[in-house]
């Protein structure tokens, strides 16, 4: 899907990042997929990637089954096939980087600020280098 970034980007990408930089990660209230990345491209795009995604799990396990039940190995398997995979050297302010992560969904997504990823942690946002991402994907 091909995204149109909006005139306000930046301002409405700084304000959301304002907004949740000190909520802390919970899995299906404030997790790396809606709560962060979701979350980014709407600001900047206007369009809710998340909007067809229930968001009824309760911590890794039951993602990685949501995931599996639409039809996905991974987190971002299914971003790939919502967004133009991209090369880590080509992303940009805001698009949306995966990262390889332990455990049953396999990535996490952050969102890329420059050289640098915006992350979720237990105490908000933090940040990763962009040289951790193991793809990206184009938003606008």
């Amino acid at each position: 899907m091909a995204l149109t970034r909006l005139p306000d980007w930046r301002r409405r990408y700084e304000a959301t990042i304002d907004d949740i930089k000190t909520r802390p990660f919970k899995w299906g209230v404030h997790d790396c997929g809606p709560g962060l990345a979701g979350r980014l491209v709407l600001a900047m795009t206007g369009v809710d990637l998340s909007a067809n995604f229930s968001v009824d799990y309760t911590d890794a396990a039951s993602a990685a089954r949501k995931i599996r039940d639409l039809g996905f190995s991974s987190l971002g398997e299914l971003v790939g096939a919502l967004l133009p995979t991209i090369h880590p050297s080509q992303a940009e302010i805001g698009d949306v980087a995966a990262l390889l992560m332990p455990g049953p969904i396999g990535h996490a997504l952050g969102v890329v600020n420059g050289e640098r990823i915006f992350v979720l942690t237990d105490t908000g946002i933090g940040t990763v280098d962009l040289l951790d991402a193991v793809s990206c994907f184009k938003v606008g």
